[in-house]
């Protein structure tokens, strides 16, 4: 087989989707090319990716390819799909070609064989959440995808529903295979890593959150859950103080600001910390350190950082939206993200009761070891071969 991977989100990690998709699309690559040896791969970078910075993925079935430019908006965006990125794709004479993510568009005029793999629909499950031309792009994309895909991947089985309710694709033509968690989350942590949590001004036990700042992640609701807990702990405990800080890890995306605002309007200054973007380095510390993690998201696809607080050993509290319940199992809390009350009271749940956390804890490093990158890699090897033959 010869098989084609778009592997342009990898490298741009800052910008769009690129953090979740690119990493997906690094771990897939990079035990697909560990496990096959004997099929051909062409991986496909933009031109503005240095040589150096693909060496990692050259082997002897490996072919590296750049399109001609990387600075889209400069020129005509059909030319750009239908001449210049087709004359590339014909080339290479592929099996088969794997879009990596459905916000990645190909050229109308391809006629090789495609695989897409769909990460989430949030735009349609939960639209005020974005911006509407941000809607409208990302609609149009799936959209086009789904009809020009010959198969199709989806990371859960509530994406699959999803996939089948929104663009009546049969079940057939959709295979899911969950993604994995990396390896790094596993490993143990020394005391000198407690300075990072430091380094965002966190100087108290602390709640962590993961995730891009952002509607969709219900960030204000947890706002004014985690004020509603403060004030219950500081009672609780007869203090004037609380004895916690809510960490919000990750860059920062729509409406981010006026988030920031609601934490002044709660006066949560001093309990609210933000680290914007978190290299990563920096993440299993965070997760370690941590008294607990919270994930009160509106809409998951699928919820990696949810195996990455299973894989550290930090026990979690999660929205039970969409694909959560799927992923989690019995292995985390699961609330009603729309209920501010319901949320406070598992944060005070979880603050009060040391054996609860540490019982999910547990249960949260049995449930993480479903899900492995190689595991998802010799799924999709499998595929590539079903859609070839």
């Amino acid at each position: 087989m010869k098989i084609g991977i778009d592997a342009r989100t990898i490298l741009n990690p800052r910008k769009g989707d690129a953090i979740g998709i690119g990493h997906y699309t690094f771990q897939l690559i990079a035990n697909i090319l560990n496990l096959d040896k004997e099929n051909e791969y062409v991986l496909f970078f933009d031109s503005k990716v240095r040589q150096k910075d693909v060496r990692k993925f050259q082997q002897k079935n490996v072919k590296i390819v750049f399109y001609p430019f990387s600075k889209y908006k400069n020129y005509l965006p059909g030319v750009y799909n239908e001449i210049l990125m087709n004359l590339v794709l014909t080339k290479e004479k592929l099996d088969l070609l794997h879009v990596t993510s459905s916000d990645t568009r190909i050229p109308i005029s391809y006629r090789g064989k495609v695989l897409t793999t769909f990460h989430d629909l949030g735009v349609y499950k939960i639209p005020d959440c974005y911006k509407s031309f941000v809607r409208t792009q990302k609609k149009s994309r799936k959209q086009f995808m789904a009809n020009k895909s010959n198969h199709v991947v989806a990371v859960s089985e509530t994406l699959k529903k999803d996939l089948m309710e929104i663009f009546k694709l049969p079940a057939e033509r959709i295979s899911v295979i969950y993604s994995g968690v990396d390896k790094r989350f596993f490993q143990k942590v020394n005391g000198n890593t407690k300075k990072i949590p430091r380094k965002f001004g966190i100087n108290k036990k602390y709640i962590l959150f993961l995730g891009t700042i952002e509607p969709a992640k219900n960030i204000t609701r947890l706002l004014y859950a985690f004020s509603l807990f403060k004030d219950a702990r500081m009672k609780k405990l007869g203090k004037e103080k609380c004895d916690y800080q809510l960490l919000l890890a990750g860059k920062s995306g729509w409406l981010a600001q006026d988030i920031k605002l609601i934490v002044k309007d709660l006066d949560l200054m001093t309990d609210v910390k933000f680290t914007d973007y978190v290299i990563g380095d920096e993440l299993v510390p965070l997760f370690k350190h941590a008294e607990f993690f919270i994930l009160p998201s509106l809409y998951e696809g699928f919820g990696t950082t949810i195996l990455e607080a299973f894989a550290t050993g930090t026990p979690a509290i999660l929205g039970n939206m969409a694909s959560v319940p799927e992923i989690a199992g019995e292995a985390a809390k699961l609330v009603n993200p729309l209920d501010t009350r319901g949320i406070a009271r598992a944060m005070g749940e979880f603050a009060n009761d040391v054996e609860l956390r540490n019982g999910f804890a547990e249960r949260g490093l049995e449930r993480v070891r479903d899900f492995s990158w190689e595991k998802a890699a010799r799924e999709t090897l499998k595929l590539y071969g079903r859609l070839v033959d």
